[in-house]
């Protein structure tokens, strides 16, 4: 645990102020779910929450099989981090915080597809330094009781390949079926 140096009191109602710069640092934002841990020395410990964290090991699967059903790179992400990949480079993606591009992109709940060479690919993590790693993509959020949670997105590193209506649908049926997951 890193140590930040700012001390805070509890005000009369049991509520304390995090920080502008922390929670700027940490993507936090008005609203924003926290979890709330506990220790045994009596540390209390605050985590951004996030939904479709808790079906990682789903999602992994999840991403597996599209992976493998379309011989694309398969991610979904929470509305802050990859949260599972297959098909491509697990370091390159796995648990690397998203693009303010992508970070846009779910937050407008937007449909991205790049169907051509051409077309300007987004960056899906901040470590991709604006070069082109993608092709073609498709990015499709995921909506869970209308509040944008995440992104289901295929992405191909292949010259020759065009992203079509069929990978579009199959990127839309997995948010689809992740959100109502959510739901359950």
């Amino acid at each position: 645990m890193k140590a930040t140096g700012v001390v805070r009191r509890i005000d009369d109602l049991g509520r304390i102020v995090i920080p502008k710069e922390i929670r700027k640092t940490l993507r936090i934002k008005e609203g924003d779910p926290l979890e709330i841990f506990t220790d045994r020395e009596g540390q209390v410990i605050l985590k951004k929450y996030s939904p479709i964290g808790e079906l990682s090991e789903f999602a992994t699967e999840y991403a597996e099989t599209l992976a493998k059903t379309t011989g694309h790179i398969a991610c979904i992400t929470d509305k802050d981090m990859v949260i599972a990949v297959s098909g491509g480079s697990k370091k390159e993606f796995l648990e690397q915080s998203i693009s303010k591009d992508l970070e846009k992109i779910i937050d407008e709940k937007e449909v991205y597809i790049s169907k051509e060479n051409n077309d300007k690919s987004i960056p899906i993590t901040q470590n991709d330094n604006r070069e082109r790693i993608a092709n073609a993509q498709v990015v499709y959020p995921i909506i869970s009781e209308g509040d944008a949670i995440g992104s289901v997105i295929l992405i191909s590193k292949d010259a020759n390949t065009k992203m079509s209506d069929i990978e579009k649908k199959v990127v839309q049926s997995a948010a689809s079926f992740l959100g109502s997951q959510m739901e359950l």
